[in-house]
């Protein structure tokens, strides 16, 4: 049913529950998967602010290259394990989000599978979620992940 799907992770354990769920749907579907990170533009979030040195910047860009190394790996690695066609892809936005939703586009995709932190209540609406914002403003299918629930 699914060709390709794409799998956002931001190296959180959900996240990486949700890259699981993912890739054993892909292998069952036959799919190939797109596992995306998405590093955030920091320059963007404090343009203007002279906090953000050169010497700043550059640290931070390779601090983020660092761990969206070390996530892909994990994603890669979890592909391999369950026999499924996966490349990665890294991308700098400060909007998580439309990153998302653009790369689902671009690479063609026809199933965007997320996780859920799965606040509710004041948090949720306070913190928002990228998920729910994908979920609104995504033209194409989204399957939420959400958490196991022990107790």
């Amino acid at each position: 049913m699914f060709k390709h799907i794409l799998i956002p992770t931001d190296g959180s354990k959900l996240s990486e529950a949700a890259l699981r769920a993912g890739m054993q749907l892909a292998r069952e579907q036959g799919s190939a998967v797109t596992v995306l990170y998405v590093i955030p533009d920091y320059a963007a979030m404090i343009y203007g602010a002279e906090v953000l040195t050169a010497y700043n910047a550059s640290e931070l860009d390779k601090s983020a290259q660092e761990e969206a190394d070390k996530v892909l790996q994990i994603a890669v690695d979890i592909a391999k394990t369950e026999g499924v066609v996966c490349k990665t892809e890294r991308v700098m936005n400060i909007s998580i989000n439309q990153a998302v939703i653009k790369q689902a586009k671009d690479s063609g995709c026809d199933l965007i599978v997320m996780a859920s932190h799965g606040r509710k209540g004041i948090a949720g609406i306070l913190l928002g979620s990228e998920t729910q914002r994908v979920l609104v403003n995504s033209s194409i299918p989204v399957l939420v992940h959400r958490p196991t629930v022990k107790g």
